[in-house]
């Protein structure tokens, strides 16, 4: 028990039970996360016992000698401040090196070195305070200050009872400031969010060029398929803009809020892919120090995007058949399942019914992903986008090149531009305009290599190239080279004798080059019989 005196009065009035006043004093402090309202309920209760008029929260700033107001209650109401208020020279001395005594009672605010400056700003001198700093786990966190109703003094047996209080204050103070931490890092991330989803419209243009022209037909797909929440496959050659084409719809739909994650499965490694799309738990494997969500949850309601879609291997095939139908994964080494709010939009250059016919793609999948198929047509089926497309990156590469005046065309290049054939489509039209940036400084830009190439192959296909030429395509020569190393190895990809030793690459690597150029392989396959069942052609 504990004797106190009335806050109106010296008389004495009964004895208050330490224990019950810790008790509901601390219930008070940890009634909110926000730090104002729980003092303020704090300070209801403790006036109650004592003449207390004000209290407040106070962190120090050793680094700058400054005084930061935290929180701050009356008997109206409290509310958290931010007020910063600097040491003189004097102040910074008592706190940083005299603080011999933890809670001190001040008779007076307005002549100590630490709380004149606070008692400056809240037109306090005149008042009385008992101020106790914060230690938890040998770490000073701030300060805790009780001010006086103006009339009387606190008693020593009142300074016992906030004595009681130190350490549930401490924790008040530190859980609301981590609170309000999270609450800033939150808010960092919304906005971190909304400006990366803005540069990534602006990258990928504000508006789809063509699509009153050429990609008329497109864009009215686009329109249908938007607001619902079906899978939508994008077809087309390299280059055609499916990124384009996904991301419109994305901003027409109801998701357009949300994030827009894209995944390049080609780009990923097999071995590091589903640690990318569905993430880890930490300990999963070496090097998983810590958990880390994976690209599909980091989509969570909004849309994912999956470019060359066709390059996704098998194992990964059968995870992603499991998101769209049950809409849930499992991260790597976790035992949690996951629900998942997502749109997923797929994109491939590839013909995905001869992959499945070669039981090289999921037939399942394949079904699932095909609800709203979209054909992109290549640049030279569309050649009338030509000139609109030439002038918005003119305009786009210009500003990214820091150029004050945006050059014309010669009088030739649009004819140039529209005789050629495009192989590389958008993509390659977007470098040309780069390229022609840099080369013509007169402010006319030409266009001139785009001429010479299209005199020497533009008319010619590429076959009738290389039957002429006797020139073989790349892909051709490495795939006879291939073929002919697993014909010595009798079909053999790894170990000693197989044909990744002889080739000097890993095997996971000669796995994913022969998928990509057709070239069959595995136990159930006798090489040497299919050449022969052939012709000697694969």
């Amino acid at each position: 028990m504990t004797h106190v005196r009335s806050n109106l009065s010296d008389a004495p009035v009964s004895r208050v039970d330490e224990k019950d006043f810790f008790k509901e004093a601390t219930l008070k402090l940890c009634s909110s996360l926000d730090l104002e309202r729980a003092l303020h309920q704090c300070l209801l209760y403790v006036r109650r016992f004592m003449p207390a008029g004000q209290m407040g929260f106070q962190i120090y700033h050793p680094d700058t000698g400054v005084v930061e107001m935290v929180a701050h209650a009356t008997s109206r109401s409290g509310r958290a401040v931010s007020t910063k208020i600097a040491l003189s020279r004097a102040g910074r001395r008592q706190v940083e090196h005299n603080r011999l005594e933890r809670i001190r009672l001040i008779d007076r605010l307005g002549d100590d070195p630490v709380t004149g400056p606070v008692a400056d700003r809240l037109k306090a001198w005149d008042l009385s305070a008992v101020v106790m700093d914060l230690v938890l786990e040998k770490t000073m966190l701030g300060i805790f200050s009780v001010f006086n109703d103006g009339h009387h003094k606190f008693t020593p047996p009142q300074v016992h009872l906030l004595s009681l209080l130190a350490k549930p204050c401490a924790i008040a103070l530190t859980n609301s400031l981590r609170f309000r931490e999270l609450k800033n890092l939150k808010e960092l991330l919304v906005d971190d969010n909304r400006y990366f989803q803005d540069e990534l419209h602006r990258m990928t243009g504000e508006k789809v060029v063509g699509a009153g022209k050429g990609l008329g037909h497109v864009m009215e797909m686009v329109r249908q398929v938007a607001p619902l929440e079906s899978p939508v496959l994008l077809l087309g050659e390299t280059g055609t803009g499916k990124e384009v084409i996904a991301n419109a719809i994305h901003n027409l739909s109801l998701r357009k809020g949300g994030p827009f994650i894209r995944v390049n499965c080609g780009a990923i490694p097999g071995s590091l892919l589903d640690s990318e799309l569905f993430g880890y738990e930490k300990g999963a494997f070496t090097g998983a120090v810590s958990r880390k969500r994976g690209r599909i949850e980091r989509a969570q309601g909004g849309t994912l995007f999956l470019d060359e879609i066709g390059e996704l291997p098998a194992e990964a095939q059968v995870r992603l058949l499991r998101v769209l139908q049950e809409k849930e994964i499992d991260r790597v080494g976790g035992s949690e399942t996951i629900g998942v709010n997502i749109r997923i939009i797929a994109a491939t250059h590839r013909d995905l019914e001869k992959m499945m016919a070669a039981k090289m793609f999921r037939a399942d999948l394949y079904f699932r992903l095909q609800v709203f198929p979209i054909l992109i047509p290549p640049l030279r089926d569309r050649k009338t986008d030509i000139p609109d497309l030439v002038r918005y990156f003119i305009v786009k590469k210009s500003r990214e090149m820091k150029r004050h005046q945006i050059p014309e065309l010669s009088k030739d290049a649009m004819k140039r531009l529209l005789t050629y054939h495009w192989p590389g489509n958008i993509r390659e039209l977007e470098n040309a305009v780069e390229r022609s940036l840099i080369l013509d400084r007169t402010g006319c830009l030409n266009f001139l290599e785009i001429g010479l190439a299209s005199e020497q192959t533009s008319r010619m296909p590429p076959t009738d190239f290389f039957s002429r030429t006797g020139i073989q395509a790349l892909d051709q020569v490495m795939a006879d080279h291939i073929r002919k190393v697993l014909e010595q190895c009798n079909g053999r990809v790894e170990g000693e004798k197989g044909a990744a030793r002889i080739l000097e690459i890993h095997p996971s690597t000669l796995r994913k080059r022969m998928k990509k150029l057709h070239i069959p392989f595995g136990r159930k396959i006798r090489y040497n019989d299919m050449i022969q069942k052939t012709g000697g052609e694969l």
